[in-house]
């Protein structure tokens, strides 16, 4: 597979949790984020067209999980 190199720098948080996910799923640190990014597309792509995304627990948790902004396209600021 042929593509475009990309140098990723992780926090050391970052990096452990990384590191943690490969050994629990016997994965490389590059299948994990090609994982978690294809994951993130589709649970995107699903927000998107209108579907809910239910996580347990307050809303702050569920920005901490996922991140501000999930489900909308902040390419287009009147969204």
């Amino acid at each position: 597979m042929s593509g475009t190199t990309m140098t990723l720098n992780l926090s050391p948080v970052e990096m452990q949790a990384l590191e943690q996910l490969c050994l629990e799923h016997q994965m490389s640190k590059i299948a994990v984020i090609r994982q978690a990014l294809r994951m993130y597309q589709y649970l995107h792509k699903r927000a998107m067209e209108g579907e809910t995304i239910t996580l347990s627990g307050d809303a702050q948790r569920a920005i901490d999980f996922i991140g501000p902004g999930f489900g909308q396209d902040l390419r287009n600021p009147t969204n």
